[in-house]
């Protein structure tokens, strides 16, 4: 990391020597002492810098201004995480900061561990989504700025939620080699099952509110993915004990990752799409994972996506199968061969089986459409 920089903003010169000393050893340090003079530092830097800790207020030019500077320079700060500091730990000074663009806010006085610890997480998934913006292709270039347009629109699109949920969960799915309309159809078989359920099973207490929320949440259920190397994530055969435990880990690393980015979200979406990443693998007898959970301790809204992805798992070609029939596919999650579910939701899976093999006719013609052309 010696050619990397973590830049240090700050009229307190004790300050940026405590920032400094915290990150000495891992990177070169740079200092400003206003918002002009790290302005001229950033166009001599670039991409060296890995980070920049930014005071809020300074004279010349605050915090606020220097943000609203690196949006007009390409957006800097989609590719340089902007961290800011203040001792102000009022609601509004973080929402104007995470508005104008920065990926964290840390507060004074400073705790040298915490400080590392969520300096070294927002590199690191800095660097995991600079590197996939750098290997994709053209459409996953598009689909960024489609997702940046959106953050600038954020205050004024009420349903900015599940555009930028589709966004970052598409750019997973496109590293993992799954077919675009993978999560047309999970977000389908999910939406299906939760009408299904909501219409039949009153004491589960859904509304159609919470039947959106579950449904886009359930977008998010991979994210971790991002974390597992391709050699794993791609094997066309069967994974060893040590990958699959491997594999495993996108469950919590998924979550790990969703709270890294919870305060650009709203609160429901944010704990809905936590919860469906983290427990999606949870099986009904308590023998799933991470955690073990068992019968109602797991949410329905996983419990949907669970079996939804399972679904769409069985009816889809993926690196290590071909698809299995459709109705092959419906008799082996019945019979239990591809996990463990509660009667009602499969009470549920077997109402709404129509419908969920619809879509699946559908997007697969859409599909050889596309080849075809």
């Amino acid at each position: 990391m010696a050619n990397r920089s973590i830049l240090v903003v700050d009229d307190n010169e004790i300050n940026r020597g405590i920032l400094g000393e915290i990150f000495k050893d891992k990177y070169n340090i740079l200092e400003a002492g206003d918002g002009l003079e790290a302005i001229k530092i950033m166009e001599a830097e670039g991409t060296k810098l890995a980070a920049i800790l930014l005071d809020i207020v300074m004279p010349e030019m605050d915090g606020y201004a220097v943000l609203e500077e690196m949006a007009k320079r390409d957006n800097l700060n989609e590719t340089i995480p902007v961290l800011m500091i203040t001792a102000d730990t009022s609601t509004e000074a973080e929402r104007t900061s995470y508005q104008k663009g920065a990926a964290d806010v840390i507060h004074k006085p400073f705790d040298p561990v915490i400080v590392d610890r969520r300096v070294s997480r927002t590199i690191e998934l800095y660097d995991h989504k600079n590197k996939l913006e750098n290997q994709v292709d053209d459409q996953t270039r598009v689909l960024k700025k489609q997702f940046v347009y959106l953050k600038k629109q954020e205050e004024k699109l009420k349903n900015s939620n599940e555009k930028v949920i589709d966004t970052i969960a598409t750019i997973v799915e496109f590293r993992s080699m799954e077919s675009s309309y993978h999560l047309k159809r999970i977000k389908g078989f999910v939406r299906i099952l939760a009408l299904t359920a909501m219409n039949n099973y009153p004491e589960m207490g859904l509304t159609p509110h919470l039947v959106d929320v579950i449904t886009q949440a359930s977008a998010m259920h991979d994210i971790g993915k991002i974390s597992v190397p391709d050699s794993i994530l791609l094997k066309p055969g069967r994974l060893s004990n040590e990958e699959f435990e491997v594999m495993k880990s996108h469950t919590t690393r998924g979550s790990e990752i969703i709270e890294m980015i919870k305060d650009v979200q709203d609160k429901e979406y944010y704990e809905m799409c936590l919860d469906i990443c983290r427990h999606h693998h949870e099986r009904y007898d308590g023998k799933g994972y991470p955690d073990g959970l068992k019968g109602e301790q797991n949410s329905i809204g996983a419990q949907f996506t669970a079996l939804a992805d399972v679904y769409d798992a069985l009816v889809s070609d993926r690196v290590y199968k071909a698809a299995y029939p459709m109705d092959k596919a419906y008799e082996m999650i019945k019979n239990g061969e591809c996990g463990v579910f509660s009667e009602k939701l499969l009470a549920c899976f077997e109402f709404a089986r129509p419908d969920m093999e619809k879509l699946v006719t559908e997007t697969k013609a859409l599909e050889q459409a596309e080849k075809d052309t």
